[in-house]
């Protein structure tokens, strides 16, 4: 058919035309829309300008052909052949190319937002400047494409392939990048703002400069990664592999990376504050210095030795270990939890519910902390619900006053910094528990299990480094008053500060918070 006698009778109100041959056409600026050229041959066809709007396209081949500035918005070219065509400039709004091949395909400042190309070849595709917002990539395959300076944001990239495609300055923000393969990916620059890579393959790609606030990382795969200056803040990369990545510069600022593998990687001059250092894999790691102010300006640098580095990077989580000579049953486990259930309302370091080992002849409790600062403050608290509270409060005051000493003393001002730190915490938790009615939070826990509460108690902090301090350690067999105003007394001790005539700070103290000379 020629493309007078289409136009006649499209004019004429026809619209089927499926499987027509109109190779090499000229069809350029035509009135199209709603048109059926399903399995059509279109090959080389110029279709510049036409409106192709709702034009059913499926299966058609229009390999090579003109579509620059054609108006395909809502169509339907689901496993259409359009390798080398040219879309430049093209409305794709809401279109359909499922399956469809774009291998090659020039696609600069199309606008593709919401449409469904899952599964589609774009190979070695140019979408620069694109607009995709909330477009259906997923399976998609861009492999060496031309993405630099497209907005995907909110689009689905899921299990799509990327492999050696050019995203840099890309806008990739609440993108869904699941499990997508972006080996050796050019993302430099790009933003990813609160983007979902969990389990993606980023492999030696480059992300320098990205912003990856926020981002999703869980379980992917970084190693050899460039993410120089990276933003990383707020980012999840729980078990992530960075071997050998590049993170100098990079802003991890409360970023959680907990079972990550950094090994190899560089990190100097990285921003660390609020990151756990818990649980890495950390060998090798090569960091001269880290910055760990809160606002990432450098204001707190840390210079760190080769021989520092491995410590830094390699810490434990800091634990309050509270063991009970007496195994637990339900009535005490209900009695446990709840006076920790109504505690964590007062104090916010006890929301996190301790670990519970059982034994047959004894209980273990476990707090974890975010760092060793609360230590004190929590075995304060969390020893509360037992006979042996005060004796073991007594014990830590005692501890803290032979740090005032140190303080005292002429030491650094980061070792003082963090004495005061300790203190600070310790009188939070001094003044809680003068806001707590005692006798109403922890009375139905004796009178559930009084044997329990009563056991005997060992108290040990574990810090950082894996170092670990005894606080108290009860007679096994010692005699315990049921008494319930002699167990919490109204008065509570108030940390003063101590002074000279004390005894000498104890070594082991000392050490345990890393103040020996």
């Amino acid at each position: 058919m020629k493309t007078e006698e289409l136009l006649q009778q499209y004019t004429m109100g026809e619209r089927r035309f499926s499987q027509i041959n109109l190779s090499e056409a000229n069809l350029s600026q035509a009135n199209l829309s709603d048109i059926n050229l399903s399995e059509a041959s279109l090959i080389v066809a110029n279709l510049s300008g036409a409106n192709l709007s709702r034009a059913n396209l499926s299966g058609a081949r229009l390999n090579v052909a003109k579509l620059n500035g054609t108006n395909l918005r809502g169509a339907n070219l689901s496993k259409a052949d359009l390798n080398v065509a040219n879309l430049t400039l093209a409305d794709l709004r809401g279109a359909v190319l499922t399956e469809a091949a774009l291998v090659r395909a020039e696609m600069m400042r199309s606008d593709l937002s919401r449409a469904d190309l899952s599964d589609t070849n774009l190979s070695n595709a140019v979408l620069k400047e694109a607009k995709a917002i909330g477009a259906n990539f997923r399976g998609a395959n861009f492999s060496e494409a031309d993405l630099s300076l497209a907005n995907l944001t909110a689009a689905t990239l899921e299990r799509a392939t990327l492999r050696l495609a050019n995203l840099q300055q890309a806008e990739l923000s609440g993108a869904n990048l699941r499990k997508a393969e972006l080996k050796q990916v050019n993302l430099a620059g790009a933003k990813l703002v609160n983007a979902d890579l969990r389990g993606a393959n980023l492999r030696w790609a480059d992300l320098s400069g990205a912003d990856l606030t926020g981002a999703d990382l869980k379980g992917a795969k970084l190693s050899g990664a460039k993410l120089t200056g990276a933003k990383l803040s707020d980012a999840n990369l729980l078990n992530a592999s960075l071997v050998y990545a590049d993170l100098g510069g990079a802003n991890l600022v409360r970023a959680d990376w907990t079972g990550a593998d950094l090994s190899g990687a560089t990190l100097t001059g990285s921003k660390l504050y609020g990151v756990s250092r818990f649980g890495l894999k950390s060998e090798g790691v090569r960091c001269d210095w880290v910055d760990l102010s809160p606002e990432g300006d450098d204001s707190q640098v840390r210079w760190l030795t080769f021989e520092e580095v491995g410590r830094f990077f390699n810490t434990t989580p800091p634990t309050v270990r509270i063991a009970i000579e007496r195994a637990i049953d339900p009535a005490a486990h209900m009695a446990i939890a709840l006076a920790y259930y109504q505690l964590a309302r007062y104090s916010p370091d006890l929301r996190m519910c301790p670990s519970i080992e059982v034994g047959d002849r004894r209980t273990i409790l476990t707090f974890r902390l975010e760092n060793d600062f609360k230590l004190f403050a929590v075995a304060w608290m969390a020893i509360l619900p037992f006979q042996d509270a005060r004796v073991t409060q007594q014990n830590l005051l005692h501890l803290v006053r032979s740090l005032q000493i140190q303080a005292s003393g002429n030491i650094q001002p980061n070792r003082l910094k963090y004495i005061k730190k300790i203190e600070k915490y310790l009188n939070r938790a001094i003044e809680l528990e003068r806001k707590i009615d005692k006798r109403k939070i922890l009375l139905s826990a004796f009178e559930s299990d009084s044997l329990f509460i009563q056991a005997p108690t060992s108290v040990t902090l574990t810090n950082s480094r894996n170092q670990t301090l005894d606080v108290h350690q009860a007679p096994k067999f010692s005699q315990y008053s049921q008494d319930f105003s002699r167990i919490y007394p109204l008065e509570i001790p108030v940390l003063q500060p101590a002074i000279q005539t004390e005894s000498a700070v104890d070594e082991d103290v000392l050490s345990f918070i890393n103040l020996r000379s």
